[in-house]
């Protein structure tokens, strides 16, 4: 087993951990839960084979959906994320970079990290809570899950990754 295939599990587990022991059980105001697994889904290098990146974001959703009572939410949504995730990493890669490029502040900027950081998470919240409501009978409720927990979940995104990359 690579070395890269060793740390991509180590930090699959972390993730796992993290987001069903900790972060499933905030919910600020009622309407917002940090979906911190999401970050997996981020790093994924520009040219990495998507049927691989469908694999791990299927297995990641799994795990969420049995810990935290979603019944196939997090699943669907993580592998349709991981379909759309080439597309919208382009939007803030240079054509002219490397195909290995891997998307962090470091590679990208903190400003284009944010910004795909926000389209990404914004995505999958809307997936997500359309998913989970089922109905746009309480439209105001939809919009503040999706705003605030696309905010809140994008705050710790970039906080862990300027922690991890050491600025």
């Amino acid at each position: 087993m690579s070395g890269d295939m060793v740390n991509k599990i180590i930090f699959f587990v972390v993730v796992c951990l993290v987001q069903v022991l900790i972060l499933s059980h905030v919910h600020l105001f009622g309407v917002a839960t940090p979906f911190f697994y999401v970050y997996m889904l981020l790093l994924f290098r520009r040219g990495y084979p998507q049927w691989s990146m469908m694999l791990w974001c299927f297995f990641m959703g799994l795990v969420v959906d049995m810990f935290s009572n979603t019944p196939g939410m997090a699943s669907f949504c993580m592998t349709l994320m991981a379909v759309c995730q080439p597309r919208l990493l382009d939007l803030f890669v240079p054509r002219e970079s490397g195909e290995e490029i891997e998307p962090t502040v470091k590679t990208l900027g903190t400003t284009k990290f944010a910004w795909y950081t926000t389209l990404v998470t914004f995505a999958y919240c809307v997936c997500f809570f359309t998913l989970e409501m089922f109905s746009f009978f309480d439209i105001l409720h939809w919009i503040g899950c999706v705003v605030g927990s696309t905010l809140l979940t994008v705050v710790l995104i970039m906080v862990i990754e300027n922690v991890r990359r050491g600025r």
